[in-house]
């Protein structure tokens, strides 16, 4: 962390999305991250596995999923232990989820962790928790975190372009004819892995097609013009939550948003720091605004895809790592549409 004093910091995304937006005298934060992991939304009709998922819900967070997202919470309150108030303030937090189960679950389970009751807090002795506000909107009026927005017209021209293009095409076939590897059948049945490798095999070229997948809707072919349709909307948004808490007068220190890996997909690629993998369960985008001792406002980024790591540091192309305020927003500003309806028409 920088020595200087902190101003914004963090934002997170559905799957799960999160944007935190702090503002006190020194600090604030935003951060966008993907929910936690979750029961399958569908099954094979033989899958003998899907009486469980029944039971207890399709698209649900698993106790797992529940577990990390209630440690990326925890997590959080030790990052920001220094500006954000011990005790849950309506006035310093705002939370806005996606209208999914998932992505709801993981805010509520993320705050849980956040905001651990102190002793005068807790209204019952077996339930160590309190309700905190989630705000979301159907998914058929979302403008800003259930991505890719499909109502524009322009963007599905753009999207048809892509999958026609002649170096999608082939990347896309590579993808789908992908052998399992340099060991023949035999071998692997004689070791009696086979199955387990097979599996392993279609996993992972799944996850291959849905990175290619993404690459192709929110990059690939043009790029910032997807951008200004998709990603851009939530980066102009964040934006100006980090503008807004350099005011005296503004109490808000943290916003967070809960959405999905694609959300993180399009914020990324609109900041072109994309890494071209399928962001994991829980994986953070964090902004940091900090006031330096010449008064001059700087950005810092960083992703956090491994709660066993610290968080990557991100540099935004084109600035160094603690990035002006003003250059930042100048560097973005390609991708900042002013009229999304009017830039929708083909």
């Amino acid at each position: 962390m920088t020595q200087s004093s902190p101003l914004v910091m963090k934002k997170s995304a559905c799957g799960f999305l999160r944007l935190i937006c702090f503002n006190t005298q020194n600090t604030a934060q935003s951060t966008v991250f993907r929910h936690g992991d979750l029961s399958p939304q569908e099954f094979f009709p033989t899958d003998k596995h899907k009486e469980v998922a029944r039971q207890h819900g399709y698209g649900q967070l698993t106790k797992l999923g529940i577990q990390h997202q209630y440690e990326l919470g925890q997590y959080m309150r030790r990052r920001y232990s220094h500006f954000l108030s011990v005790v849950y303030k309506q006035n310093e937090i705002y939370v806005q989820s996606t209208d999914c189960d998932q992505t709801l679950m993981s805010a509520q389970a993320s705050l849980a962790g956040l905001y651990p009751l102190t002793q005068d807090q807790i209204w019952n002795p077996r339930i160590l928790w309190q309700p905190i506000p989630v705000h979301t909107v159907p998914l058929s009026h979302d403008n800003l975190l259930y991505l890719p927005f499909s109502r524009c017209p322009r963007y599905n021209e753009l999207l048809r372009e892509t999958f026609a293009a002649r170096d999608f095409q082939r990347q896309f076939k590579h993808c789908l004819n992908a052998k399992y590897s340099h060991y023949e059948e035999k071998d692997l049945f004689e070791q009696n892995i086979f199955c387990q490798f097979f599996l392993t095999s279609i996993l992972t070229k799944l996850i291959k097609l849905s990175e290619l997948l993404l690459q192709a809707e929110f990059g690939f072919h043009k790029q910032i013009q997807k951008s200004r349709l998709q990603g851009g909307i939530l980066l102009k948004t964040i934006l100006k939550h980090i503008s807004d808490a350099r005011r005296p007068s503004h109490q808000q220190k943290m916003v967070m948003y809960s959405a999905h890996a694609a959300t993180i997909v399009a914020l990324q690629m609109a900041l072109n720091v994309f890494n071209g993998k399928l962001p994991p369960y829980s994986a953070c985008h964090f902004f940091e605004l900090y006031q330096e001792k010449n008064g001059q406002y700087t950005i810092e980024m960083y992703y956090r895809n491994n709660s066993l790591r610290d968080p990557h540091p991100l540099t935004l192309p084109g600035c160094k790592f603690h990035c002006p305020l003003e250059r930042f927003t100048h560097l973005v500003s390609p991708v900042l549409t002013q009229h999304w309806t009017r830039e929708c028409r083909i």
